[in-house]
């Protein structure tokens, strides 16, 4: 079954909009975790506007599922990664001024430094995933660099969803069966939310984890976050069925 993880950036916001520790990040993670997560995804961003790094190593102490630590690989991420050592890194582009992640990798012109990056935290027994565009050319690269894993950017899946579900999900499907081919590991996230999510896991079966954050966090205001992460996991389940 596709594996979810729970982006906690945006608990990070709210704590840090008012200084001092509520809410706790530690343990709205590990709750987060009780209630049926897979695992745990951070984003540290040079400003640490939302994830500071010692949040990194506090949750790789605490936390007993995966943890995923997603960033450009500036060299003080690297270190920050070498030295937790997460389960995951995942590798993104992102300008050090950006919002959000808002594109993926062209592995092919970043070819060597990728390979660099790969090969540095393998070394240490990390998996890698790089963040790409839904493009089998970009997927191949990957491979190319020595990824574990790619992260596809569904983004672009999640904005045409409501009009045409078919045609949003055509690039992805061929961008996951070259991943298939090439033999590497999927994961997929950005902008997945309870109506995209179950259209998505059925129609790439073999996703091996969904990284949810916004959509999940948003949704928790309402419906409460154990009964949130119940409700993305059933979406996830509803899709094995299919």
């Amino acid at each position: 079954m596709t594996k979810l993880s729970v982006n906690v950036n945006k608990i990070a916001v709210v704590r840090n909009s008012r200084g001092g520790n509520v809410p706790d990040l530690l343990r709205a993670a590990l709750d987060i975790e009780r209630f049926g997560a897979d695992g745990i995804t951070v984003h540290p961003r040079p400003d640490a506007r939302h994830i500071r790094y010692q949040d990194v190593r506090d949750l790789k102490r605490e936390i007993r599922t995966e943890l995923n630590v997603e960033g450009n690989p500036t060299e003080s991420f690297c270190a920050l990664v070498e030295e937790v050592c997460p389960a995951q890194v995942t590798l993104v582009p992102d300008a050090p001024d950006a919002l959000t992640s808002n594109a993926g990798w062209n592995t092919v012109a970043n070819r060597e430094f990728l390979t660099q990056m790969c090969e540095r935290f393998r070394r240490r027994g990390i998996r890698v995933s790089i963040f790409v565009d839904p493009s089998e050319e970009m997927v191949a690269g990957a491979a190319a660099c020595g990824a574990d894993r790619v992260e596809l950017y569904t983004e672009a899946y999640a904005r045409n969803y409501p009009a045409d579900a078919e045609k949003a999900i055509a690039d992805y499907v061929a961008a996951a069966a070259e991943a298939r081919r090439m033999g590497l590991g999927l994961n997929a996230g950005h902008d997945l939310n309870t109506e995209n999510l179950t259209y998505f896991i059925s129609r790439i079966p073999w996703c091996d984890e969904v990284s949810i954050g916004h959509a999940l966090i948003s949704d928790a205001l309402y419906w409460g976050l154990e009964n949130t992460v119940g409700i993305y996991r059933r979406c996830i389940e509803l899709a094995e069925t299919r």
